[in-house]
């Protein structure tokens, strides 16, 4: 797939996986793909490839409804910002089967990317979604990055909810449906998921974040679910793959059937375990600060782990350092049990000692 998700349009880039959506990463053969190209030592094949043309539209939307119980859905007012990325084709083709109305902002594909970058983690790319739900009353917004693996919620009063809170939600559809299930996460923000994991009965797997290791550990748990505060979703029935389509479908159906706004569904939550959200750093030795940071907090911390970076658990509050694989960036995320000042003073805390400049 030839896709460079959320970037600007001088970018580009690929995805590449083999057979039964499995990925390859730099662990299963990325770099002896770059090896190969990069010294032009393509060897010469048996038989030439054959290009085809397949149409699987029909089939893609006739699988994303299968998610839905559409008897129990209601009419909702619904705002689609699909950032002149991909989403809108696929919004369109769902709308005749959907009775909801649809706000269409920002809806035709265009590469050049008019109306900004197609990537609602940044702040200033929000306004419009917002404006808009604000404006029509309308009852939530979704907004997705270009190639819409990645789909952003909104409530109804125009508040943007961090990935990490929709895990839970979409856990917890799951589990409603398959008592006992496997739910993957990612080990950065936790607490609110495994609350919800262990309410309903199910078990909970941790991976290291990034769609090859989720994908690998979803397929190796049997996973129902899989989800990552980045905003991407894997689904079992879906190849095991992510997708951006398939969660607004299910928060909308919750919606309908639980009878709730979106800002309630989400709102306990949030204040149960209230948290920091990712806060990037530019600093010059990663390595080196994640060291600093374990040696201050290693006396008190009642679990440390290292899946994906520095995990630390603490009576009330808990934190995930972990370096970019791809920027000299620091990426750091706090949450706490149900104690907002606490989190915020831990947060302070640790960006004081973190050092480094303020990043994207």
């Amino acid at each position: 797939m030839v896709t460079a998700s959320h970037n600007p349009p001088d970018y580009n880039g690929m995805k590449f996986v083999r057979e039964q959506s499995r990925p390859i990463s730099g662990d299963t053969g990325l770099q002896d793909i770059k090896r190969i190209a990069e010294a032009n030592a393509f060897t010469e094949p048996a038989s030439k490839g054959k290009k085809f043309e397949l149409d699987v539209k029909g089939k893609y939307i006739e699988h994303l409804l299968t998610y839905l119980d559409r008897s129990k859905l209601k009419k909702l007012k619904v705002v689609v910002n699909a950032g002149n990325g991909g989403a809108g084709a696929v919004v369109d083709a769902l709308e005749p089967y959907l009775p909801f109305e649809f706000i269409k902002i920002n809806h035709e594909p265009d590469g050049t990317f008019p109306n900004g970058v197609p990537n609602p983690m940044l702040e200033e790319n929000r306004q419009s979604t917002i404006d808009a739900i604000r404006k029509h009353k309308a009852d939530c917004g979704v907004a997705w990055d270009g190639d819409y693996d990645r789909c952003f919620l909104f409530d109804e009063n125009g508040g943007f909810i961090e990935g990490y809170y929709i895990v839970g939600l979409l856990a917890s559809a799951f589990l409603r449906k398959e008592r006992g299930a496997r739910i993957v996460h990612d080990p950065r923000l936790t607490w609110a998921t495994l609350d919800i994991i262990q309410e309903l009965g199910g078990q909970a797997v941790m991976s290291k974040s990034g769609h090859a290791f989720m994908k690998d550990v979803m397929r190796q748990s049997d996973a129902i679910y899989g989800g990552e505060m980045s905003a991407h979703h894997y689904f079992r029935d879906f190849g095991y793959c992510d997708s951006g389509q398939i969660p607004w479908l299910l928060v909308t159906q919750l919606m309908c059937e639980l009878d709730m706004p979106l800002s309630r569904l989400v709102g306990e939550r949030i204040e149960k375990f209230p948290a920091s959200g990712e806060i990037n750093r530019k600093v010059e030795d990663a390595k080196a600060t994640i060291s600093r940071v374990q040696e201050k907090y290693q006396a008190a911390a009642r679990t440390v782990d290292f899946t994906d970076g520095l995990s630390m658990e603490f009576d009330g509050w808990r934190f995930n350092l972990r370096a970019s694989n791809t920027e000299p960036l620091i990426r750091l995320n706090v949450e706490s049990r149900g104690d907002r000042a606490l989190m915020q003073e831990k947060t302070a805390e640790l960006l004081s000692l973190i050092g480094g400049e303020e990043a994207h």
